[in-house]
This record gives structure tokens, C-alpha cells and sequence, in this order.
């Protein structure tokens, strides 16, 4: 846990880096069909072969989506923090494509910290999703999340009460 007096000093640290998470051909198809995304480059191994690629590689959006398992496993939570809630991205950019089979994980620095009141808090990190042996990073994000501590909680039983 992160205690939000903390959290000034840590602005500018990597505050996180979490395991590696296997992408899988099983992965990719798996999100192919929760997404309807069937292109070729991602779930036909034989006729990715013939792309610059050289096999299938991971939809952009099933990186990112990975992001929220990196951080559960890489990044402290706040003090007290009753839920967190994706706020969006300032940022985004697709590097470098994920390889069928390929390894990544997610390196996390704190950007900023807004007290929004009542126990909210603005998280704003830096998100280097790495692939394993890579050159260059699958993605870069500017990521925004919003952590309700139980002041908040504390605030709202006050106005129900």
C-alpha cells in the first residue's frame, strides 16, 4: 500500500514492474472472437507467414488490455483504497508489434497525483508495455486512473446518513 502523503515524492519514480504474461496464439484467438477482430496477421499462421511479420502477431487493443493485470501485479495501491476506476488515456502509441508466442510486461512511473477531495485521487502513469528480447517497446501510454479511498466512502455514508 501507498499512502498518499507519498504519493508527491514519488512523482518521476518507476513505482512498479510487474511479471512477464505470456501472449499466446490461444490468447490471440481468444480475443479475436471476444472482439470480432478475425484479421488474418492475428489468427491464420499461414498466411501471416508471408507478411512482413512472419507469423501471427497480438492485436494492438489485447496489449493494452493486458495493461490492467500488469498493474494489479506491479503497482501498490493506495492506502485504504476502496475501488479504482480506468479514467482514460492522455496518451497512446503502438511501437512495435507482439509476436504469436512473445512475452511482455508492463514498467509503470507515477506522472502525477491530483487530490481530487473527498479520498479521490488522479493517478496519472507512465505505462512502457516491454516485449521480452525486444528492440523497442509494444506500446507507450499515458494512463489515468481515479483510486477512491474509504474517505471517500466515509464521505458518501455522510450524505446518505
Amino acid at each position: 500500500m501507498t499512502k498518499a502523503s507519498e504519493l508527491q515524492g514519488l512523482i518521476g519514480q518507476e513505482v512498479g514492474l510487474s511479471k512477464w504474461f505470456d501472449v499466446t496464439q490461444a490468447r490471440i484467438d481468444a480475443f479475436a472472437d471476444c472482439t470480432e477482430d478475425h484479421q488474418f496477421i492475428h489468427v491464420d499462421p499461414e498466411a501471416a507467414k508471408a507478411t512482413p511479420f512472419g507469423g501471427t502477431i497480438a492485436h494492438g487493443f489485447l496489449t493494452l488490455s493486458l495493461a490492467s493485470a500488469m498493474s494489479y501485479d506491479a503497482v501498490a495501491p493506495l492506502d485504504g483504497v476502496v475501488m479504482g476506476v480506468n479514467y482514460g488515456f492522455d496518451k497512446l502509441r503502438f511501437l512495435a508489434s507482439v509476436p504469436a508466442g512473445s512475452r511482455i510486461r508492463g514498467r509503470f512511473k507515477l506522472l502525477s497525483a491530483e487530490d481530487k477531495g473527498g479520498g479521490r485521487w488522479l493517478l496519472k502513469h507512465e505505462l512502457t508495455v516491454e516485449i521480452e528480447g525486444g528492440d523497442k517497446p509494444a506500446l507507450i501510454a499515458e494512463w489515468l486512473g481515479m483510486q477512491m479511498t474509504q474517505a471517500r466512502r466515509a464521505d458518501e455514508q455522510k450524505v446518505l446518513g
